[in-house]
């Protein structure tokens, strides 16, 4: 069986097994024995189910390492088809099970060629959904007791052709963090609001107000961001103030001075209204993902192994950066390195979005991938 055919396998196995973030054991087991058949060293455990697996060849010192996640999400899968999920409220709607099997298939071509010179390292990394898996490898020594020069990621993307390839240097994916807004008053009746403090009209004001950070505290060209609310609260009920209003929200951005000017910026609106109205209130805000930057000369890197397995023309090198987010982002902040996103597909053959219930995993590009990865090394580690 050919590697091409052998990665389809274990894609829908893979597929027909998920597992949620931290939980990611089977996955983790598979992966690791995958990797010691092909006579690559294994290190288990690391950041909790994490994998590394270690290829050297050569005399060089050079290095290099490829990152893939493993984690599924608590989504019911819709799809009928063989390899559907087999557990209930659990499903790859995000493609990892493809993510893991191009880079075993990758792993496994360049165990059997070793057409490199320098030390190869596979990261099969837990719980990317959540943004604690980067963090907990990395606490776990990922980066202190292997030493690897630059870093890689690669992600699937519905909508884009099948096999075509878009990134760009700098910020490719935004930040995201929550926050929350807990406003306390006296409330009261509905008929008598003058003998106490209202925080529905301050949390409006609070709504609208937030939205200034963007228009009129961050540069239009370069600080984009968005910040929005997405739920309001009270314990109030038809004839009764309430007393405490609650407002969560989500935001996003593509630098790290962008994000730091956003949490304070929700503050001092939040405190100024509040002031303003004589009530008090809580805030807390919580950075889930940095933004995803990656570096000048490993972006380059990234696109000319690219463009040797699929052309120039179906590498885009320097696209529009997205608003979604992605944790290998602290990674990135550790080693320099570069996130790339292959095409899914379009319409029916791949098109379907991620972290829907009718997502699947592309199988025709799982060729493409592995053959990314393996000239990626080749270039960087040339003998």
């Amino acid at each position: 069986m050919t590697v091409d055919k052998a990665a389809i396998e274990w894609r829908r196995h893979l597929h027909q097994y998920p597992e949620f973030g931290t939980e990611e054991f089977k996955t983790a087991e598979f992966v690791a024995n995958k990797l010691e058949e092909f006579g690559i060293e294994v290190h288990r455990g690391i950041g909790g189910t994490g994998v590394v697996g270690i290829l050297r060849e050569g005399s060089s010192e050079r290095s290099i390492g490829l990152r893939a996640d493993m984690d599924a999400l608590r989504i019911q899968e819709e799809n009928t088809f063989c390899h559907a999920s087999k557990l209930e409220g659990a499903m790859h709607a995000c493609g990892h099970d493809g993510h893991t099997a191009m880079l075993l298939g990758a792993a496994c071509e360049l165990a059997q060629h070793r057409n490199f010179d320098g030390t190869v390292y596979f990261i099969f990394q837990p719980d990317e959904e959540r943004g604690t898996g980067a963090k907990a490898m990395i606490a776990d020594g990922l980066f202190t007791r292997w030493k690897m020069d630059a870093i890689y990621a690669m992600h699937n993307l519905p909508g884009i052709p099948a096999g075509k390839f878009v990134t760009r240097p700098s910020s490719v994916m935004a930040s995201e963090s929550s926050f929350e807004i807990v406003i306390n008053a006296t409330g009261g009746h509905a008929a008598l609001p003058h003998m106490g403090t209202d925080p529905i009209v301050v949390g409006a004001q609070v709504v609208t107000a937030l939205q200034t950070i963007v228009s009129r505290n961050l540069s239009a060209i370069n600080e984009t961001a968005v910040i929005s609310v997405t739920n309001f609260e009270t314990n109030g009920t038809v004839n009764v103030i309430p007393s405490q209003v609650t407002i969560t929200g989500d935001t996003r951005s593509f630098t790290d001075e962008a994000l730091r000017k956003i949490e304070e910026g929700i503050e001092r609106v939040v405190a100024g209204q509040c002031m303003s109205a004589g009530v008090d209130y809580q805030y807390r805000f919580n950075n889930s993902f940095l933004s995803t930057i990656n570096t000048q000369e490993e972006t380059q890197h990234a696109i000319s192994a690219a463009e040797k397995v699929v052309g120039v023309e179906n590498v885009v090198g320097n696209c529009e950066p997205f608003t979604i987010s992605e944790d290998f982002s602290f990674m990135l902040r550790e080693v320099k390195g570069c996130y790339i996103l292959v095409g899914n597909g379009v319409g029916e053959c791949g098109g379907t979005a991620l972290h829907n219930p009718y997502y699947d995993f592309n199988d025709e590009i799982l060729g493409t991938g592995m053959r990314y990865w393996q000239t990626l090394v080749e270039a960087q580690l040339a003998k």
